[in-house]
């Protein structure tokens, strides 16, 4: 009798409020979750910034963030479009420190982009290595920079 082979997409929400444990003191009455937080974050620094696009731009800069972490040496990288959310995480560094912990084995992972944009389909398949990965992947964003791809490379140990 064969057996229905059950796949399960990772949710970048549950990911990010499950480090609560790890960063208790950025919870707050206004931004109950970590997941709040971030999304206040976002649309603090981006003002034309709509919650449902700060909400997509979150889950996969979340994905990329862990899967960039759980997939060393693998080469990937995101566009601009995205880049703004892994910015912001980056940023919170209570929370990026808490990440990396988590699913970096403890260890910091830097983030030295080099200078000039790399035009050679990274950020099509880093959003293929996203979804390997078990993330959905939101494809209207991804799209959004494929042609300029990323700044982001390997050139630093333990970096994206």
């Amino acid at each position: 009798m064969a057996t229905a082979l059950q796949s399960r997409t990772r949710d970048p929400q549950i990911i990010l409020n499950a480090l609560a444990h790890r960063v208790p003191h950025l919870i707050t009455e206004t931004e109950p979750t970590l997941w709040d937080r971030e999304i206040a974050l976002l649309l603090r620094d981006n003002s034309v910034m709509t919650r449902d696009t700060a909400e997509r731009l979150l889950g996969q800069a979340i994905a990329y963030t862990i899967t960039a972490m759980e997939r060393k040496g693998v080469d990937m990288g995101v566009g601009y479009t995205v880049d703004v959310a892994v910015h912001a995480l980056i940023l919170d560094t209570p929370l990026y420190f808490a990440m990396c912990d988590e699913y970096n084995n403890g260890q910091y992972k830097h983030h030295a982009p080099l200078i000039q944009r790399r035009c050679d389909g990274t950020v099509t398949r880093t959003a293929d290595i996203l979804r390997d990965n078990g993330f959905a992947v939101d494809d209207e964003l991804w799209a959004m920079d494929a042609a300029e791809c990323s700044p982001c490379d390997n050139k630093v140990p333990d970096s994206h």
